[in-house]
């Protein structure tokens, strides 16, 4: 097994991950990437620097590639390595992750990334495949398969050709992420597709996404916003989620771990991000709808910044869902506004509270409040209207619209009294 990953940005050549001889991931760059001021650092939380990053600096970025959890532990079983050995599930699935990043033994390099690699999945492959993916998370071990997204859901990277799902070609960049259903959970394709066309709806930037249904399955596709295609060449586009920037490992990601909370959160996008007033409001935005959809699960792994090439930038929403729909998902949230999830404690001395812990006015927030209750208020029907259009409609829809508007109504309330 080697004890060393080159890193690649598309093709360039970043630098080494290496583990050191107490079995620790140590990173280095290159001194041409750190000396050539157009490369930029793979994460916030490891600038460009000629000295080698320790244990410590290397895991939280690393580790935040590889998926979480129930499909960890099935991955590790199945390469057949402890589910805390990072460095060997990176080699095992490092040829294609989130970001612009790809990790290679040495001497091997990224195939040039064309569409025409891939290979088209018929109906019964794609059911097969469906079948397949809660034993097999990222069909790892498939031929010239490596690729990992973060996360406890099972999923796939895939790549979508004329509206045709396809398995990727060896270390070829995937286009989309398909989700099956939360078998435990009724509905949740419809639920998470919901979400982001709401968020679109209300003026959110959030990830394209389509629900589909072939035969009795159903699943999502989700649109990769960290890739470009033109000409028939997918490119990545490098991003990194808030806890890959602040240096906090993914078992850390909720906020009472020690992961990164709303204050953390803003004064990161503040710092970081290209033009901060923007970002700041699209946070305070996102964080708005949240918490009047019932996300509890919005964490510090769902929300990323994205490295376009005019700079930093809050990424387009992800994986948001209604979490308060079902009974049997904790109802604290991920990241609680001053100290609370309760809504009927969302007081406006509270959202003050809120607004003083982020550097925000008090009265700039509670405006935001209520113009985004407002919109999602008025556009949830619209969005669950469409998704019936679609072959979607369910009791359980209906009852995210009801639980939805009045969250909304009760949360613009609080907000002005």
């Amino acid at each position: 097994m080697s004890r060393a990953l080159t890193v690649f940005w598309d093709d360039l050549v970043v630098g080494t991950l290496r583990i050191d001889e107490h079995g620790d991931m140590r990173f280095a760059y290159t001194q041409d990437w750190v000396h050539d001021a157009a490369c930029r650092a793979i994460s916030y939380s490891l600038p460009k620097q000629i000295e080698e990053f320790g244990r410590r600096q290397t895991r939280p970025f690393f580790a935040g590639l590889l998926p979480e959890e129930r499909p960890r532990d099935a991955v590790a079983r199945l390469v057949g390595v402890s589910e805390r050995n990072d460095y060997a599930l990176l080699e095992a699935l490092g040829g294609d992750v989130a970001g612009a990043l790809s990790l290679w033994e040495p001497g091997q390099v990224p195939p040039p990334p064309q569409l025409e690699k891939a290979r088209i999945l018929s109906d019964d492959e794609l059911i097969a495949t469906l079948d397949e993916l809660p034993r097999r998370p990222m069909l790892v071990g498939e031929d010239g398969i490596r690729m990992s997204l973060a996360g406890a859901q099972v999923k796939l990277p895939v790549v979508v050709i004329d509206g045709a799902i396809a398995l990727p070609g060896p270390g070829q960049p995937t286009t989309h992420i398909l989700k099956p259903p939360i078998e435990k959970f009724p509905h949740t394709t419809a639920n998470e597709a919901f979400a982001l066309r709401l968020a679109a709806l209300v003026g959110l930037q959030a990830a394209n996404v389509e629900p589909r249904r072939i035969r009795d399955r159903e699943f999502l596709l989700v649109e990769r916003y960290d890739r470009l295609t033109a000409d028939g060449v997918v490119r990545r586009l490098h991003q990194e989620d808030f806890c890959q920037a602040l240096g906090k490992s993914p078992e850390h990601k909720y906020a009472k771990e020690g992961g990164p909370n709303f204050p953390d959160s803003f004064k990161l996008v503040r710092e970081a991000t290209a033009k901060p007033a923007l970002d700041v409001l699209r946070l305070l935005n996102a964080a708005i709808f949240n918490l009047a959809i019932g996300n509890a699960d919005a964490h510090g792994k769902n929300f990323s910044l994205l490295y376009r090439p005019s700079g930093l930038t809050l990424a387009p929403l992800y994986d948001l869902m209604s979490t308060a729909i079902y009974p049997d998902v904790a109802t604290n949230l991920a990241m609680q506004f001053a100290k609370t999830s309760n809504i009927a404690e969302l007081t406006e001395a509270r959202w003050d509270k809120f607004a003083a812990s982020c550097a925000l006015g008090p009265s700039y927030v509670r405006n935001q409040v209520k113009r985004m209750c407002a919109l999602i208020g008025k556009h949830a029907p619209t969005a669950a209207e469409r998704l019936g259009t679609e072959g979607f409609q369910s009791e359980t829809l209906d009852e995210i619209v009801v639980l939805v508007t009045d969250r909304s109504v009760r949360i613009a309330d609080a907000a002005r009294q």
